[in-house]
C-alpha cells in the first residue's frame, strides 16, 4: 500500500475516533487563531507506562481528522518513551514543511503529548487537570499578498 492510498483510507474513514470509555488520561491540542482543537484520550497500563488504547475528538478541518487517525494508530501500544519518539519524529518531519500546512498535525501530536503529560502528572496527584497545549505554527500562509493586493486596487 502506498502513501497516497494510506492516507486516502484515513481520509475517508478515520481510526480510534470517538471518546475511548475507558480512558485514564486525557490531554488537548488547541489553534488560538481559528478555536480548532483536538483532545486525545489514552488508557495507559504498566509500571512502564504503555497505550494500551488511544482515541481522539476533534473540531477542526479533515487534516486534523486524517492526522489524528494517522497519529492515534502510530501510537497505539508504545510505550510512553517510543510515544515521545513517534512525537519528536513528528515534529522534526514537520520542521520542513510550510507553517500554515502543518498546524493540524502540530495540534494532534500536542495533544498526544499533553495526554502523557497529564497521565504521568496524575500518578502523583489523582485531581491535576487536563493538560493543554497551543500550536506554534498558524493556518495561515505566512506570506500572504492578500493585505497588498487588496490596498493597490
Amino acid at each position: 500500500m502506498n502513501f497516497d492510498s494510506v492516507l486516502l483510507e484515513h481520509m475517508m474513514e478515520p481510526k480510534n475516533y470517538g471518546e475511548l470509555e475507558s480512558h485514564n488520561s486525557e490531554g488537548i491540542g488547541k489553534n488560538p487563531d481559528n478555536g480548532e482543537k483536538v483532545i486525545v484520550f489514552l488508557d495507559v497500563k504498566g509500571s512502564e507506562p504503555r497505550i494500551e488504547d488511544i482515541s481522539f475528538q476533534a473540531i477542526g478541518c479533515m487534516t486534523t481528522v486524517t492526522a489524528g487517525s494517522i497519529i492515534t494508530s502510530e501510537a497505539k501500544g508504545l510505550t510512553f518513551e517510543r510515544a515521545q519518539d513517534l512525537i519528536a519524529a513528528t515534529l522534526g518531519i514537520l520542521d520542513d514543511v510550510p507553517p500554515e500546512e502543518v498546524a493540524c498535525s502540530e495540534m494532534v501530536v500536542l495533544a498526544l503529548k499533553a495526554a502523557m503529560d497529564t497521565y504521568m502528572e496524575r500518578r502523583k496527584d489523582s485531581t491535576f487537570p487536563v493538560i493543554s497545549y497551543k500550536i506554534e505554527n498558524s493556518c495561515y500562509p505566512q506570506n500572504s499578498n492578500l493585505s497588498e493586493e487588496s490596498s493597490n486596487d
